[in-house]
């Protein structure tokens, strides 16, 4: 293999079938599912340079970073068992009962339980057995091994590594740890092919090396080593002021000694690893060994799917370090309702999207009226996943009625697309007015009908007491498309006509409404990203002033509206007045205010 091109500032760590990446500004954590699919989970981290200046510090740096890398560790470990471990098909009554009760999900409890037990495992193995032990041998030889003598922190610190040793040998009779010891192989593997400077593919991975000078196998090695030397002083130091030797004290006092040392050999063995890692000299090779030659343990020749997690935790990260804009992912797992709400609305908070758009997704989806998603429930990792599909897409800006495909507008379902602007609440003042103004034996007109909506909402409405006929019109014949299947779907009985306003249209109307285009053509950039970028343009741009569709409608007006007839307009805010200024020369004119209280439609009677 030839040498290095870089050495990446990425790092990673081995999960429950996955496999974690953490670089500046993101992290990724891509696992395996019960079904074989790749789950990613990317988050946004705190860049160096928005960092505490203590990070940089040396020796406290590593204190930091050994904190921060247990804390992350053990949370992503917790994140991957239940991508993991899966969905239960069939929950026990205790599993029910803690999910109605506690509103707790089994996997994560198990989860919890299984770090605090190897957390006091760990502490108990290489901290409390080893000092035990040697205190028994210490009191058989005291002559020859006398207590917080040099033999005595040796025979300790030996006694460390060899448990270090043989815990991972026993760890290996696991087939689970097996396997997260190939994707340890994985993760090493992916950054030595992007350190080579080859093209991220199963193939070029495969031929890479699977051990690596960061790898945190070497760090904990090096803490052993470190931790002699630094217990050992401790002990010296100390020895004539607080120890007396053989006494249940003394030992407790040694005990406590060493887990307030732990942040010292952390920090220590940090530097010691980083330096390491800057050179591949000949010369420090010896004291690289050690790590290197137990990583050849703690690492397994990876499958391909393996290497197809790491590869992927790794590009996420590289795109999130390189794109601010780069989305955040969550992995489909059971989890709170009152945390998923929580998490996506942090998010669409921070990408300007309204927060309301995560209560209706999590309503819509889970078939929960919004005035009770503040009660808690234990969300399945089934309706998790329909719920993160959405959200991620909205995270993309596309509008969150196309996702859905529909929405309610007057009490009917409207379906809408690309193809159509989505209807607004205002809209809703116009079919109101319209519905009190109708009456028996009227024809009507909706011109710029787009979804449809106006017409069918006024049809079904009138239709419920009424003889009334609708016809509805528009330029385009896809939203004509789209309205023709609205109609379908209500029932509604409404005509549609593809015309340019009034051309095209035939015969005399006693009531016309529409919802024109009315954003000048200047503002429409600085409209929202996802009307900018996903609504129609055509049903948007309206000239200059935003007014142009109105001279057009008044030009044409008195050949279509019948006389003592009605035309009800939307507008745009601030836009009432200049319209009843086009309309001069009506009988009578009217402008009516939105629910919040905006002049939002004009009446106009010829």
């Amino acid at each position: 293999m030839k040498k290095k091109k870089t050495c990446t500032y990425i790092g990673g760590q081995a999960v429950l079938e996955g496999v974690m990446m953490r670089g500046k500004s993101g992290m990724a954590t891509a696992v395996r599912d019960e079904n074989g699919v790749i789950q990613t989970e990317a988050l946004r981290i705190t860049p160096p340079e928005k960092r505490s200046k203590w990070t940089r510090v040396p020796f406290v740096r590593g204190v930091i970073n050994f904190v921060v890398s247990l804390v992350v560790g053990m949370k992503t470990l917790l994140r991957s068992s239940e991508v993991a471990m899966g969905e239960t098909q069939n929950p026990s009554k205790f599993g029910k009962w803690m999910a109605e009760k506690w509103k707790v999900s089994l996997n994560s409890l198990a989860a919890v339980i299984a770090t605090v037990i190897g957390v006091v495992l760990a502490i108990v193995l290489f901290m409390f057995l080893p000092q035990y032990v040697t205190e028994l041998i210490s009191r058989a030889f005291p002559d020859a091994i006398p207590a917080n003598g040099i033999w005595y922190n040796l025979i300790e610190g030996g006694f460390r590594l060899i448990i270090f040793i043989l815990y991972i040998l026993c760890t290996l009779l696991s087939k689970s740890i097996r396997r997260t010891y190939c994707y340890h192989g994985a993760e090493h593997k992916t950054i030595s092919c992007y350190e080579y400077g080859l093209p991220l593919t199963v193939e070029n991975v495969k031929k890479c090396t699977r051990v690596h000078d960061r790898c945190g196998t070497t760090f904990l090695f090096l803490v052993m080593v470190i931790s002699i030397i630094v217990f050992a002083l401790a002990n010296y130091l100390v020895a004539d002021i607080i120890f007396t030797p053989y006494s249940a004290v003394n030992f407790l006092l040694k005990f406590l000694l060493k887990l307030i040392l732990l942040p010292v050999v952390a920090g220590v063995s940090y530097e010691i690893l980083k330096l390491l890692a800057k050179t591949q000299s000949p010369l420090v090779f010896p004291l690289k060994a050690p790590g290197l030659a137990l990583q050849m343990l703690t690492t397994r020749e990876p499958d391909e799917g393996m290497i197809e997690c790491a590869i992927t935790a790794f590009e996420k990260v590289l795109e999130m370090d390189a794109d601010p804009e780069s989305p955040e992912k969550l992995f489909a797992t059971e989890t709170k309702l009152s945390k998923l709400s929580a998490i996506m609305k942090k998010q669409f908070a921070e990408k300007g999207i309204d927060e309301s758009d995560a209560e209706w997704i999590l309503s819509l989806t889970l078939n929960v009226p919004r005035s009770q998603l503040s009660e808690e429930r234990v969300v399945t990792q089934s309706e998790c996943r329909k719920v993160l599909d959405i959200f991620e897409e909205r995270l993309t800006g596309r509008p969150l009625w196309y996702i859905f495909g529909n929405t309610e507008f007057y009490g009917y379902t409207i379906k809408v697309d690309e193809r159509v602007l989505i209807p607004r609440p205002e809209t809703e003042v116009l079919v109101e007015q319209a519905v009190r103004t109708v009456e028996d034996g009227d024809k009507v007109l909706d011109l710029c009908t787009g979804s449809g909506a106006i017409a069918v909402a006024i049809a079904c409405e009138a239709a419920k007491d009424k003889n009334v006929t609708v016809t509805a019109a528009d330029i385009s014949e896809d939203a004509l498309d789209v309205a023709r299947e609205n109609a379908r779907i209500n029932k509604a009985s409404v005509t549609f006509v593809k015309a340019d306003l009034f051309d095209g249209i035939r015969g005399r109307f006693n009531l016309i409404t529409a919802n024109p285009p009315y954003v000048p053509s200047g503002e429409i950039e600085g409209l929202q990203r996802e009307v900018r970028d996903h609504e129609p343009r055509l049903a948007l741009d309206g000239g200059t002033d935003g007014l142009d569709y109105y001279r057009r409608i008044a030009e044409k007006l008195p050949r279509y509206l019948v006389r003592g007839g009605m035309i009800i307009l939307e507008c745009g805010e601030n836009q009432a007045q200049e319209i009843l200024k086009i309309f001069s020369k009506c009988d009578y004119a009217m402008v009516v205010k939105d629910l919040e209280g905006k002049e939002r439609i004009v009446k106009i009677v010829l």
